[in-house]
């Protein structure tokens, strides 16, 4: 049997990983290695500065879960290293209340970051994104998301991931980033690139200072159709992002500076 890692940067109790994981139980086994608490925003973030902590917790549904007490780069680490002692056959992250497009969202989010956690130790990565229009407190309208609502966007998981435990992940692609608007429909799905347009003006100034008060697809922007900020965002569609996480390095014009400087 197949081992599948679950990690869910919205928390233990986020009603999006309970969802992945009712589907996900039916292509393997699943083993939940996730933060405790909501860890959104902190990229690939580890923990250094202090301990982490495992705790065994039991899900709604009666089985065993892992709550680690730091990020979901952490969880991964620790999952590998503690808990399985070997490298799962994939890792699925989500599923996330919130988009997750366009390259800031893929350095910032912690969903992201576990799948780049992944794919850097070789480990296929499908991280998966509820892409819902307005989040104003975080804390309420995430947990206002039910299992039934995100019942499509996990049925879409499950099908991709029991493709990858399959075949494998497509040619040269490290992550599959899915992200599902609200009241998508199954059949418009698009492959698409990464968009390159960063965030805007995300702080709202307070007494105590600046807050990103608020999360709203409408403040994304792309024009490029073929990006997955345009495809949720103007067409509704469901996006597919393939991912590559080696990075271009241009040897040859950085060698012709360090002649100009006289380096070498």
């Amino acid at each position: 049997m197949k081992t599948i890692m679950l990690i869910n940067d919205d928390g233990i109790q986020s009603s999006g990983l309970f969802a992945l994981k009712q589907k996900l139980d039916k292509c393997g086994k699943v083993v939940v290695i996730t933060p405790r608490e909501d860890t959104s925003g902190i990229g690939k973030a580890i923990t250094s500065a202090k301990h982490v902590s495992i705790e065994e917790v039991e899900l709604r549904d009666g089985s065993k879960a892992y709550a680690v007490g730091g990020t979901t780069a952490d969880s991964f680490l620790l999952g590998v290293n503690k808990i399985l002692r070997n490298m799962p056959d994939l890792v699925v992250t989500g599923i996330n209340i919130g988009p997750n497009i366009g390259i800031d969202d893929f350095l910032s989010s912690g969903t992201m970051g576990a799948a780049i956690e992944s794919a850097i130790h070789g480990v296929p990565a499908v991280a998966v994104s509820y892409c819902k229009k307005k989040i104003i407190d975080r804390k309420i309208d995430k947990a206002r998301i039910t299992v039934q609502e995100l019942e499509l966007t996990a049925s879409i998981a499950q099908k991709i991931a029991e493709f990858v435990l399959e075949n494998g992940m497509p040619q040269g692609v490290d992550i599959l980033s899915v992200n599902v608007p609200e009241e998508a429909d199954c059949k418009r799905a698009k492959v698409t690139s990464l968009s390159y347009v960063g965030y805007g003006d995300l702080f709202t100034e307070e007494k105590e200072g600046y807050r990103i008060a608020y999360w709203r697809l409408a403040d994304y922007g792309d024009v490029d159709p073929d990006t997955d900020v345009y495809v949720v965002k103007e067409k509704g569609c469901i996006s597919i992002t393939p991912i590559k996480i080696r990075f271009i390095h241009d040897k040859k014009s950085t060698e012709n500076m360090l002649k100009k400087l006289k380096l070498t």
